[in-house]
């Protein structure tokens, strides 16, 4: 019986072009991720989270249209919002 993949991290681990803007955006997002996220609790009702989202988004579509994407995600999760599984689209 194969053993299942181990995780090495919640973040995109795709290819990405590591541009200025890029690092800025997900070492924001990190940064984030590190100090207030576990200060706020596991509460969010989306797959991946939102910050797991604006990490994938910012790194694949880079800054501005990354961070537009993100923004448009953390609208939604309030407590009228969806839920459910909510891929950064391509």
């Amino acid at each position: 019986m194969p053993t299942p993949p181990t995780m090495i991290s919640r973040n995109y681990t795709g290819p990405w072009r590591k541009t200025p803007g890029r690092l800025f955006g997900v070492g924001l997002v990190r940064l984030y991720q590190l100090t207030f996220s576990p200060l706020v609790g596991g509460h969010c009702r989306h797959l991946p989270t939102c910050s797991e989202y604006a990490y994938e988004a910012i790194a694949r579509h880079g800054l501005w249209r990354g961070g537009w994407l993100s923004a448009k995600r953390v609208a939604t999760c309030g407590p009228f919002g969806g839920h459910g599984i909510d891929n950064v689209p391509d």
